[in-house]
């Protein structure tokens, strides 16, 4: 198996639902969207470590115990989560073949689902906030404002956004594009079920537009393939003399050579991260070239997580970005894959990153220069209008 950089987010709950609960800040902003990693893909990153680099005994302990259950005729994968859990890594995780396969086809930008994001409201209620376009959702005529009570029958009031996001996914039964979900939805007094077929989709990580006060806001929800030329294209395409906010808000990291790059849209070259695998040290640059005049505020919250801290600091850090808002997650460890012998894939952290002034990240977070909370938005404005003098 080629090795990776893997800054990703929290792994450790029930096998099955894994792709899709352990990215809650994307499913709340759209509930039929894909699961999200850290995981740098080849071409790997100038430097990054290949996967006979992890700690040895770490992974031989978990490889060993795979391989004596799967010996003894039992599960090599419950084994493997048995000696990732002694080993007290928190953020480990063990993936069976087709769950690995899935994650890697997210990392792309694809998932199977029917085109819907949702929330939950304070009273429980789920509600409907984008149909995608083209999307079977689109094709049965559901809308921005709907409610969605019921999913293959059952009740989903109450119930957290991504246990309603894996019943849409069928991730019980590992449900593939055309498979059928039963949809109970409300309009005013007009309730109806209509019964879609999940689809093949891909995702819309980064949407822009510019508030009236002419200011741009590009909003990052995941750091999937493209997604960092994506930024850059959206900078270089801005009015010149438009102030930017980079919406990071809720987004829970990606592939970190994405999150560089996107940093290479607002930094000339320079140092975006470190990081150490085996105590020995790495470090992530970013392109030169970029604009660095351009008055920029970072958007992050709690749900800001991982390669997407790895940015905000490093904006921070250069002080490139005024970030703005509320106390990130603090993910900044770092994992690698391994395949075991039964080919279900075990991710072991392996090392922490380090903003570009030598922060910790992971337990701590990233601490905005500015507290924000519902109105970070506006408050970004404000700052923005201040930068802009200043220029």
């Amino acid at each position: 198996m080629s090795g990776r950089d893997l800054f990703c987010e929290p792994r450790r709950i029930r096998r099955g639902a894994a792709l899709t609960l352990v990215f809650a800040s994307v499913l709340v902003a759209g509930a039929a969207t894909g699961s999200f990693s850290d995981a740098g893909r080849g071409p790997r990153t100038p430097g990054s470590p290949d996967v006979r680099s992890t700690p040895a005994a770490h992974h031989e302990d978990v490889t060993a115990a795979a391989a004596e259950a799967m010996a003894d005729g039992k599960s090599p994968m419950e084994a493997a989560e048995r000696a990732v859990s002694r080993s007290g890594d928190r953020w480990g995780a063990v993936y069976s073949q087709g769950e690995y396969e899935e994650f890697e086809e997210a990392l792309d930008g694809q998932y199977t689902g029917v085109g819907l994001s949702a929330r939950r409201e304070r009273d429980g209620r789920i509600e409907v906030t984008r149909v995608r376009a083209g999307s079977p959702a689109a094709g049965a005529g559901i809308r921005e404002g709907d409610r969605l009570r019921s999913v293959d029958g059952e009740k989903v009031d109450g119930r957290p956004v991504t246990e309603v996001v894996s019943l849409l996914r069928g991730d019980a039964d590992d449900a593939a594009a055309g498979t059928e979900v039963s949809l109970g939805l409300e309009r005013g007094t007009r309730e109806w079920t209509e019964t879609l077929r999940r689809a093949r989709l891909s995702t819309d990580p980064v949407t822009v537009h510019r508030l009236p006060g002419g200011v741009v806001v590009i909003k990052v929800a995941a750091f999937t393939k493209g997604v960092g030329d994506r930024v850059r294209t959206a900078v270089t395409q801005a009015p010149s003399e438009a102030g930017m906010v980079l919406d990071l808000r809720g987004n829970s990291g990606g592939l970190v050579s994405e999150a560089v790059t996107a940093a290479s849209a607002f930094l000339d070259g320079g140092l975006v991260a470190t990081y150490d695998v085996d105590g020995r040290q790495r470090a992530l640059h970013a392109e030169s070239g970029g604009d660095t005049a351009r008055p920029l505020v970072a958007l992050v919250d709690g749900g800001t997580m991982s390669a997407a801290e790895l940015l905000t600091g490093a904006l921070q850090d250069r002080g490139r970005a005024v970030v703005v808002g509320s106390r990130t997650f603090g993910k900044g460890s770092v994992q690698m894959p391994s395949r075991l012998p039964d080919g279900s894939v075990a991710e072991l952290t392996v090392g922490h990153y380090r903003t570009p002034s030598g922060r910790g990240v992971d337990g701590r977070g990233i601490t905005p220069d500015l507290e924000a909370d519902k109105q970070s938005l506006e408050r970004a404005e404000t700052v923005l209008s201040g930068l802009g003098d200043a220029r």
